[in-house]
């Protein structure tokens, strides 16, 4: 079989073990529905590629606010390659224990929150922690990950724990251990990963879900919308009114966060 039709023939398969995944898909997205009408905000986290997720959730067109995008440039920022903030800095930071402390100490977190946390292995130390301080907390934990992956992978803690040993639901991608796909002749090892694929789909997935359980709560989202489908005056509309509620939301993150003797009452107000 050619590369072309060996990675689409993988990707079909992936597909239909999304679909085997709809229950537990209901399942989130109840809960993130939840957090979003009780005006909190479901975080979303993802080290490394997995913050291609992160961005896939919001905000991009068809997307509305009610996540919080936790996106760490010293481990995502892959451009460069080499050289200062380079890949191999990042690949290390990941693993640094205390790092998720340190970027989860930021936002007043509670028990109305939700976190989805993204990591195809689910073994490397920031990603692991995160879900593990905000289960700590009392937050519903969504671990997306790649089962086959994670369970051929070593973690990179002592304890040996994996992200979805601290998850309250597991989200498979659905892609096989190492993650690419295609096998080309004469080329020693596979290309093309499949995480992606199959991470992007359950993402949607859920987005479609939570959606339509704010819409039949009578708390239709704001959805950030092309000019080609409603046109340009209702497309400015729907994007200032997703903004500024998200900015709205995410103040809330901010007013409470820290040290109580840095809290007043006069600072937080009505938050």
């Amino acid at each position: 079989m050619d590369p072309i039709d060996q990675f689409l023939n993988h990707s079909s398969r992936i597909i239909e073990r999304v679909k085997t995944q709809k229950n537990t898909l209901e399942e989130v997205a109840g809960v993130f529905a939840k957090t979003i009408l009780a005006g909190r905000m479901v975080h979303v986290f993802g080290s490394g590629h997995s913050r291609i997720m992160v961005e896939e959730m919001w905000p991009r067109y068809g997307s509305f606010p009610g996540f919080n995008p936790i996106v760490e440039l010293s481990l995502t920022f892959h451009n460069l390659v080499v050289g200062a903030n380079g890949q191999r800095q990042a690949m290390f930071l990941e693993n640094v224990s205390g790092l998720a402390d340190q970027i989860i100490r930021n936002f007043d977190v509670n028990e109305k929150d939700a976190a989805l946390i993204i990591s195809s292995s689910g073994t490397n130390v920031v990603p692991v922690e995160m879900a593990e301080i905000f289960k700590s907390k009392g937050i519903p934990v969504v671990a997306l990950i790649t089962k086959e992956h994670s369970a051929k992978s070593n973690s990179k803690r002592s304890d040996a724990k994996k992200l979805g040993d601290f998850a309250d639901f597991i989200l498979d991608t659905g892609a096989p251990a190492g993650d690419a796909m295609v096998k080309v002749e004469k080329l020693e090892t596979k290309v093309s990963p499949g995480s992606t694929v199959g991470g992007a789909l359950l993402i949607n997935c859920i987005k479609a879900e939570v959606a339509n359980q704010l819409t039949k709560a009578g708390k239709p989202p704001k959805v950030l919308t092309a000019v080609s489908s409603v046109g340009a005056e209702r497309a400015k509309e729907l994007f200032q009114a997703a903004y500024d509620e998200h900015g709205h939301r995410v103040a809330r993150m901010y007013a409470k966060n820290g040290a109580p003797s840095y809290v007043s009452e006069e600072n937080t107000k009505g938050l």
